[in-house]
């Protein structure tokens, strides 16, 4: 009789607490969830950023060479592209947008009323860097489930369970937004050859052992010698919190990283050309797209 394969349990190599950056000329408040100063740390996840924009919010701004997943916690998120993409995101709705070879684009709070955002940058390698622009709205209401005793895990990018989110992706990556009860333990399944990090939105939970609280990371690196899957344990307290998490995890990259605001290429010599190609127009025009309409 053959053994079952058992997934190698996976440990959480370091904690990260968010860092509260105060309001600017463009959010009411902001955060860094965790920052580029390492990109092998995080590799292939750059920045994961929080803002609360009321008005101007975030006006027409290019990208290129990464992918940018934004997630609504609370109010409306009205966005519009160069590529003539508008629409607006409800809490719980996740916009994945490659940009790619360049876009242009903006995220404001509808109405200028209010929305809570969280914002993550994906690397992409270098032979998909100038790859097409895409844009997906994955809202909640079409996201597929998978429910567990104590525990509903919301699928947005990547397969969980033989179920498989909604999201195109240029990078092996798998993403889910967790829900956990009181007292809940869990096994999260994910390949073994990912980095991932789960980062706490509310409650507690203990993360293969460590007690991770709202407002922090727990890292932990791919499994050495190990192949296809492994398990992240998790565990919640008892008590009458229920706990929210996301859980983003991909292959890294293992490419130079270079940085220049928006761009995010392999060599510096190309950031230079990617400033060069956006006031050359190679981005396109800046649109003059006017605000979705409302009733005032």
């Amino acid at each position: 009789m053959d053994t079952p394969l058992i997934a190698p349990g996976r440990t959480v190599a370091r904690v990260v607490t968010k860092l509260n950056l105060g309001p600017n000329d463009q959010s009411d408040d902001r955060a860094l969830l965790f920052s580029p100063e390492n990109p092998a740390l995080t590799d292939p996840f750059l920045i994961l950023g929080e803002d609360w924009v009321s008005s101007p919010g975030f006006e027409w701004h290019p990208h290129r060479g990464i992918e940018t997943v934004t997630t609504v916690i609370d109010g409306v998120l009205e966005h519009g592209d160069s590529h003539g993409n508008v629409g607006a995101l409800q809490a719980g709705d996740v916009q994945w947008m490659t940009a790619g070879r360049g876009v242009i684009h903006r995220e404001l709070a509808y109405r200028d009323e209010h929305a809570h955002i969280m914002q993550l940058w994906i690397n992409l390698p270098a032979d998909r860097k100038m790859t097409e622009s895409r844009y997906q709205d994955l809202t909640m209401s079409a996201r597929p489930r998978v429910t567990r005793p104590g525990a509903v895990l919301d699928i947005v990018s990547g397969t969980v369970e033989g179920v498989t989110g909604p999201a195109l992706n240029h990078v092996d990556v798998q993403a889910v937004m967790v829900t956990l009860e009181p007292s809940t333990a869990l096994a999260y399944t994910l390949p073994a050859g990912h980095r991932a990090f789960a980062y706490v939105l509310s409650g507690r939970v203990a993360v293969a052992g460590q007690d991770i609280d709202a407002g922090q990371s727990a890292w932990s690196d791919p499994v050495s010698d190990a192949s296809g899957d492994s398990a992240l344990s998790l565990a919640t307290p008892d008590g009458d919190r229920t706990t929210r998490l996301m859980i983003y995890s991909g292959a890294p990259i293992g490419e130079p990283v270079a940085f220049g605001g928006p761009f995010v290429m392999n060599h510096r010599s190309e950031i230079a050309q990617a400033y060069a190609d956006f006031r050359a127009g190679k981005f396109g025009g800046v649109p003059r797209q006017a605000r979705l309409a409302y009733d005032r």
